[in-house]
């Protein structure tokens, strides 16, 4: 077992990591009288290879399907009769699994998440199988096909990303792929990946750290680290996009839509935090530029209340800036795009000193909003640990933005906000005057 700490906010997070290999993190809850518990494990849709994809994703679904000692469901039930929360995510570097119970509760939280760890393949049928890959073939027509822009990640990954790459595909896989797994595929693929030996798990309660420690041991520490550690496929890329890539999409969308991406540095890179910090000048909220310009002052673009960009924080592989907007009634699909390219450009050009105390404003505050709650710092804190072997990052995040300058920024965007490192991905409704 080791432990460790650190001085400030970060002070109060203890560390264990038992002798199987699973790392355990612990802090305190701002609120009293709950436990979050919150796994992950270190698998997702870059592990898989072209001809089995979509796998990270459906063991999101079936790790809910029943265990050894768990009937289908009862996971659920068990967690939501305590009056608690529970979910699950998939991404392109980690799947997710969290709960939010009362702290009298944690025993039960801790007893079924180490149970599906250690015996999920003794509940796992041809049946589960079968019904969970319907299960996600159905999220794939209401989440993608059947919602207006719902293929545009799709698509901008295929751009981004050259065929081949464990980042070229989305996270929910091909169904083609799902459909020609068989059972034995889908037994290994749990043996190779989850192991307490990829596990970070996070408690963020009242209760004495040791004692979260000592629970923990109990229902995970008898459970074997994994025989085959499975490898990634080779996510390593340099260079621009090779740009301008782009795909035109005509659907039935109500108003033409353009998205935009950038290849930037990977995430935890200098490059990555100065791009994040353009983002926000370019697209966050009513005072970014793009918001100004053509949503108040030109009137083009829609005003949809959301974030007209942000940066997909991939960690082994050069991340994607995005910026997207949805051309007002009236408005082409041509007029929009030409517009946003022109406000990008001049990202190049200088930025004041106020824009980025602006920006860094807006990142803090969604920084900070996502450790206001125990669910949300302990998710934090287990990205940090899984990603970064460092979960104080949590905390002091935000001052990595503090001394970026507007030199900084500019010389960035000169060399990444290119059409050389652009893509584009254009919706424009089928019936359009």
């Amino acid at each position: 077992m080791t432990t460790n700490g650190a001085a400030g906010n970060a002070g109060n997070i203890q560390q264990f990591t038992l002798d199987n290999g699973l790392r355990l993190v612990t802090a305190p809850a701002a609120t009293g009288q709950v436990a979050a518990v919150n796994l992950w494990y270190g698998v997702g849709s870059r592990f898989e290879f072209p001809g089995r994809t979509g796998f990270a994703h459906l063991f999101e679904h079936l790790m809910f399907q029943g265990s050894g000692n768990v009937a289908k469901g009862e996971h659920f039930d068990a967690i939501e009769r305590l009056g608690g929360e529970i979910n699950a995510s998939t991404s392109t570097d980690r799947t997710n699994y969290f709960e939010t119970v009362p702290e009298h509760a944690l025993d039960i939280a801790l007893w079924l998440e180490a149970d599906r760890l250690a015996t999920l393949r003794d509940g796992m049928t041809q049946e589960v199988l079968d019904n969970q890959r319907d299960v996600v073939k159905n999220e794939r027509r209401q989440r993608y096909d059947n919602m207006p822009y719902g293929t545009r990640l799709e698509r901008i990954l295929r751009l981004g990303y050259p065929e081949g790459h464990p980042y070229h595909h989305p996270i929910i896989g091909s169904m083609d792929d799902l459909d020609a797994a068989d059972l034995e595929y889908v037994l290994s693929f749990h043996r190779s990946h989850y192991g307490p030996d990829n596990l970070v798990l996070t408690v963020v309660s009242n209760l004495d750290p040791a004692d979260v420690h000592e629970r923990v041991k109990r229902y995970f520490g008898g459970i074997p680290k994994r025989d085959v550690i499975a490898e990634a496929p080779d996510p390593s890329l340099e260079g621009p996009i090779g740009g301008p890539l782009r795909e035109d999409v005509t659907e039935n969308v109500p108003a033409a839509a353009v998205f935009l991406g950038y290849r930037v540095g990977e995430y935890g890179s200098r490059e990555f935090d100065i791009m994040h910090l353009t983002s926000a000048i370019l697209g966050e909220g009513q005072g970014s530029r793009l918001y100004r310009r053509l949503v108040v002052e030109r009137g083009i673009a829609a005003d949809d209340g959301g974030a007209a960009a942000d940066v997909l924080p991939f960690r082994y592989t050069p991340s994607l800036m995005l910026l997207s907007m949805i051309a007002r009634e009236g408005v082409g699909g041509d007029v929009l795009e030409e517009a946003m390219l022109e406000e990008i450009a001049t990202i190049a050009d200088g930025v004041s000193e106020e824009e980025v105390e602006r920006a860094r404003a807006v990142l803090e505050r969604d920084h900070l909003q996502t450790l206001s709650s125990p669910s949300g710092l302990a998710d934090a804190l287990g990205s940090h640990t899984q990603l970064f072997d460092d979960p104080e990052l949590a905390y002091t995040w935000p001052q990595r933005w503090a001394d970026i300058t507007p030199e900084e920024i500019a010389a960035h965007a000169k060399r990444l906000l290119t059409a050389e490192n652009r893509l584009a991905v254009r919706f424009d409704p089928e019936h359009q005057e």
